[in-house]
């Protein structure tokens, strides 16, 4: 269970990971060395799974997203393993999801326009065994985008 150090540190990493742990440590009210030891033991447990840079989707090219619903035929141990296996290869899925209701997956796919999405269905989703239907939500404006948890 995080304690409430651990969320302040955490909220203000994922304001800005960049922080230096003197900057860290200043805005959680800590010396440098328990937070460093704080943000250690964090990283070990794996409450912080990874630091990342954040790139924004349009002006690195990528101009079309898209929430795709797949459904598969059978819930075969061996399809489900198969299609995780293939998405897994595809960077342009960003986030795959097994779900409950509508579709099986939901998947996030970002690509850079409207040709490279129909390609990435034609050579890749409509190609994969055991798929018996996919949706497409093409996003029109993106309204909230956050990565950081409500600590």
């Amino acid at each position: 269970m995080l304690n409430k150090k651990d969320r302040a540190i955490l909220s203000e990493l994922q304001r800005d990971s960049r922080l230096t742990m003197q900057q860290l440590a200043e805005k959680v009210g800590m010396s440098s060395s328990a937070c460093w030891r704080r943000v250690r033991s964090l990283e070990e447990s794996g409450v912080i799974d990874r630091y990342a840079v954040i790139v924004n989707p349009a002006k690195a090219g990528f101009s079309l997203s898209s929430m795709t619903l797949v459904s598969l035929a059978r819930h075969e141990e061996r399809s489900v393993e198969n299609f995780i296996k293939e998405v897994m290869r595809h960077p342009e899925v960003l986030e795959c999801f097994a779900t409950s209701g509508e579709a099986d997956f939901h998947l996030r796919v970002v690509v850079e326009d409207i040709n490279a999405y129909n390609k990435f269905l034609d050579d890749f989703i409509f190609r994969i065994p055991g798929v018996s239907q996919v949706r497409s939500n093409i996003v029109l404006k993106e309204i909230k985008a956050d990565t950081a948890l409500p600590l």
